[in-house]
């Protein structure tokens, strides 16, 4: 069993939100394998770490504010679960978002397959007038896009942003595709598992992205690693057969065999980052070996891809904040 990685997860809360992190470091893991981007994370979020690490690897971990999970109630469940848990559970663990949607509320599902709607837009290089009359379909979608994009002014001292066209003029193509990617896994009420595929999707898309660099690919194609990773898990969102998710979308060859066949370079990091999330260290060994990407320097991008997701579910906390206060 390869003993050179650090392996990540998200736990939720009882109410099925991102809570706390939990690290897995094999015994036997090089004091040179540990990311010093794990001492950023406590700050973040509760930070645990499995029994079983060596002593220097713990202390470390300890030193930087993660405590050990030992003690603590944790369950593993691969189907959703309500309010009827036993009480001494702090954390739930496991594929439970992964499990098919109950079916969500009208608004909601039309709020997405609007988003969807948008993707295939961006896509296709739609005429700006086209994304704008989408957007004022849906109330959510269009504060969000507008708070977004009024903040980046603010940020850089520049006026206010008032209309959809300018807001899209502003923010590019490219962060509009990202950014409608992430609105279609923004939690919605009604669906428990959004909030957790969000984090999921959010390590996925930024892990490929990461590693493709890493690999010595160009820009394009760590944008085609992004999207990919983002894509993979429409058909768990949906409820519906991934194929049939993507067939109205207009998404490159590379893409489309990538998600549906597991062919090509993207499929291959497609695959790795599955292997990382099932904790398969042999499996990943040589997929990284392929790539000439180190354990360490994958052990770092994981840890940099969990800074990101963190990033991505505090914002989206803070919109939905924003939404009922609006």
């Amino acid at each position: 069993m390869n003993t050179d990685f650090v392996f990540l997860h998200l736990l939720a809360d009882r109410g099925g939100r991102p809570a706390a992190l939990v690290l897995r470091a094999p015994d036997g893991l090089p004091m040179d394998g540990l990311p010093p981007a794990l001492a950023e994370l406590p700050a973040r979020l509760p930070c645990l770490l499995r029994a079983g690490a060596p002593a220097a690897v713990a202390e470390a971990l300890a030193q930087a504010g993660w405590q050990p999970l030992a003690g603590i109630h944790v369950l593993q469940t691969a189907v959703p679960f309500d309010s009827t848990l036993p009480p001494g559970v702090r954390y739930v663990e496991g594929d439970w978002p992964l499990a098919p949607p109950t079916r969500p509320p009208g608004q909601q599902a039309a709020s997405r397959a609007l988003a969807l709607q948008l993707v295939q837009l961006v896509n296709r290089d739609a005429d700006t007038h086209e994304i704008e009359g989408l957007l004022r379909r849906d109330p959510t979608l269009s504060y969000h896009l507008l708070r977004l994009v009024n903040s980046l002014g603010t940020a850089g001292g520049s006026r206010k942003v008032t209309s959809f066209a300018q807001a899209i003029l502003i923010l590019g193509r490219q962060q509009l595709r990202r950014w409608l990617n992430l609105m279609l896994f923004a939690a919605r009420e009604g669906d428990m598992r959004s909030a957790m595929l969000l984090a999921r999707v959010s390590v996925r898309a930024r892990l490929m992205e990461l590693l493709a660099r890493a690999a010595g690919l160009d820009r394009h194609h760590q944008e085609q690693a992004f999207m990919t990773g983002m894509f993979s898990l429409l058909g768990v969102l949906f409820g519906s057969p991934l194929r049939d998710v993507l067939a109205p979308l207009a998404l490159g060859s590379a893409v489309q065999e990538a998600l549906l066949d597991g062919a090509g370079e993207l499929g291959t990091l497609l695959a790795l980052v599955q292997a990382a999330e099932r904790d398969a260290g042999d499996e990943l060994a040589g997929a990284l070996g392929a790539l000439q990407v180190s354990a360490a320097d994958f052990n770092a991008l994981a840890a940099e891809a969990h800074l990101w997701m963190l990033s991505v579910i505090e914002d989206a906390a803070l919109q939905r904040t924003g939404t009922d206060n609006a």
